[in-house]
C-alpha cells in the first residue's frame, strides 16, 4: 500500500486491504473519526512505531502528559507541528 492508497482509501472512506498493517489500520481509524478504534490497535502494538501512533493519538486527545511518556517510549521527541503533518509523517514512515 501506498500514502496516495491511504489518502484515498480516507478520503473516500473505504476499506482496507485486508493485508494491511495494523498500525496502518490505526491510522486510517483515526483519519475516518474513530479514535476508540485507532487506540484499540495502537495501545496493541509494542514496538517503537506502536509508541508513536499512540503518542500521536494521545497528543490529538489532548493528554499531553500521557503523549509524552509514548513519545519516550518511541524513541522520538514530542511534536511540535501539527496534528495533519505528524499524522502524514507516520503515515508515510509506515509505508516505507
Amino acid at each position: 500500500m501506498t500514502f496516495e492508497e491511504l489518502r484515498d482509501a480516507v478520503e473516500r472512506k473505504t476499506a482496507l486491504p485486508a493485508g494491511a498493517a495494523p498500525l496502518v489500520r490505526a491510522l486510517w481509524h483515526d483519519a475516518t473519526g474513530d479514535w476508540d478504534g485507532a487506540h484499540r490497535v495502537a495501545q496493541d502494538v509494542e514496538t517503537a512505531d506502536g509508541a508513536w501512533v499512540h503518542a500521536y493519538l494521545h497528543r490529538k486527545e489532548g493528554d499531553v502528559g500521557n503523549a509524552g511518556y509514548w513519545y519516550r517510549r518511541a524513541g522520538r521527541p514530542a511534536a511540535a507541528g501539527s496534528l495533519d503533518d505528524e499524522w502524514r509523517a507516520i503515515a508515510v514512515a509506515l509505508l516505507r
